[in-house]
């Protein structure tokens, strides 16, 4: 259950504005503006959001990015309302819901009619691509209009603490949340850019001509729909989950929800801790964990070794927490929370080793099992899609210059491949540029720019770690 953090070596809580409260079931719940609903209900130690269609079981929340629908509760007599991206307001009423709520019957007077505009370059998606796609775009004179769901902008460099590396203009030195402040203050001052938070791009309805796309703010009773000379899809990515006995007790958490308590709302997820996957992500947030106050209890990894940076995993291994490599966990052990998980030895199939079992004592199970690209605009607007395993799922073919099988739809970022932020800002600038000239044409400092960017990329995707990426987008290209 969660309790909220005051004091870390990193990160800074005074942006918590004026307490306001609201009301969830009756009870009166303290929160502070800037925080999400979810946040301050678990924060106030409410972690039952809703219950299991089937079982009935009660589940709490697990993705805290809006990708999963834990956290489906009524807002104000509004149902299916995803609190864990709803901002906290004075006053509001928050009740959780039980299967399929009814429409209330007053919900379509509160729609407007649809307003209609239209924009240069559409970017779906606030996260690192979009941000820096955004930007590049609005540097070369044509109008920008940027969409995302939450309703702060920077995605997952909002939850990243840790500092980057490389060159200056890769922002080597600043830590992932610096660098969503510095793009999104530099966005803001763009006055040839348009931003909508909140909002959700829910269908691509015509790409004959411009694109038109239906956008939609349902707090606000908002219906736009734009048309686009140009779409860039930047919509990042969704936590796997993993299947054994107890994965839908409460504090089963992936870990990037977990890191979005802890490190965007002040938030401690959990006070014992055991992390699945020994990625860079699982060791990344389990000495975030660490940094926050957390007992990380252990990691485990099923491959032979972990698959992260040495740097990350040295880090862990001076806390003194152990890494159990050919590990995964067997089983979740609690009522209605976690209490407990059972790990076993897997041997070269990866098949339970009978006798290897051990109980780790745990309040929150992290899975850093993988991501998978959110691509449900791109296939619903008809892009060509391929399954490739060492990109993370479906993934869209695309040009070298990120175009995609659709005239003028791009794509950059996690909904490409699953890769990391510094690349998903690399390519953000490069299908902004190819974005950009199709609308002013092939200027020659705008193909210079442009060819620069995608040599860094290449250079990035030299590392070894990267091997299986670089494999994998052989399989997409196209032309």
């Amino acid at each position: 259950m969660g309790r909220r953090i005051w004091e870390h070596p990193i990160l800074d809580f005074s942006w918590r504005g004026r307490k306001v409260k609201f009301y969830f079931e009756g009870r009166v719940i303290e929160a502070y503006e800037g925080e999400s609903i979810g946040a301050a209900l678990y924060a106030a130690g409410i972690d039952v959001w809703s219950w299991g269609k089937k079982t009935g079981r009660p589940r709490g929340p697990f993705c805290n990015i809006g990708k999963c629908s834990s956290c489906f509760m009524i807002v104000d007599g509004r149902p299916n309302v995803r609190v864990c991206i709803e901002p906290v307001r004075e006053g509001i009423r928050v009740e959780r819901q039980r299967g399929l709520p009814e429409i209330p019957k007053a919900w379509s007077d509160e729609v407007r009619e649809e307003e209609v505009f239209s924009t240069d370059v559409l970017v779906v998606g606030g996260g690192p691509a979009g941000l820096s796609a955004a930007l590049e775009a609005s540097k070369h004179g044509v109008e920008v209009t940027l969409v995302d769901e939450h309703f702060r902008l920077g995605g997952q460099l909002k939850k990243q603490t840790h500092k980057f590396f490389g060159s200056r203009e890769l922002f080597g030195g600043l830590r992932g949340f610096q660098i969503a402040e510095k793009l999104t203050a530099e966005l803001a001052s763009k006055e040839n850019v348009r931003i909508f938070t909140r909002t959700t791009a829910y269908a691509i309805f015509d790409t004959s001509g411009p694109i038109e796309v239906g956008l939609a703010n349902v707090s606000e009773g908002r219906l736009m729909r734009v048309r686009a000379k140009t779409v860039i899809v930047c919509t990042g990515a969704q936590e796997n989950y993993l299947v054994f006995p107890g994965n839908d007790l409460i504090g089963v958490m992936g870990a990037g929800g977990a890191q979005t308590l802890m490190n965007e709302y002040g938030i401690l997820p959990g006070e014992r801790v055991l992390i699945v996957g020994a990625g860079n992500v699982g060791l990344i947030v389990g000495y975030q964990l660490l940094q926050a106050g957390a007992k990380v209890q252990a990691i485990v990894e099923i491959l032979p070794r972990y698959g992260g940076w040495f740097v990350h995993a040295a880090k862990i291994r001076r806390y003194g927490v152990p890494i159990y490599t050919r590990h995964t966990v067997k089983e979740a052990l609690g009522d209605e929370r976690v209490e407990a998980a059972v790990i076993v030895r897997v041997d070269e199939k990866f098949r339970p080793v009978p006798g290897t079992e051990r109980v780790i004592p745990c309040d929150l199970l992290l899975l850093a099992v993988g991501l998978t690209p959110d691509v449900r605009l791109l296939a619903q607007a008809g892009c060509e899609m391929r399954w490739v395993s060492e990109l993370g799922g479906w993934v869209p073919l695309r040009t070298r210059y990120l175009e995609t099988t659709v005239r003028n739809i791009f794509v950059a970022g996690d909904c490409a491949k699953i890769e990391e932020a510094t690349t998903a800002m690399l390519e953000g600038a490069i299908a902004a540029l190819s974005a950009v000239m199709r609308i002013v044409g092939e200027r020659p400092e705008l193909v210079q720019r442009r060819e620069q960017l995608l040599r860094k990329l290449e250079e990035y995707r030299e590392a070894p770690v990267l091997a299986r990426t670089r494999e994998g987008l052989k399989k997409v290209l196209i032309g």
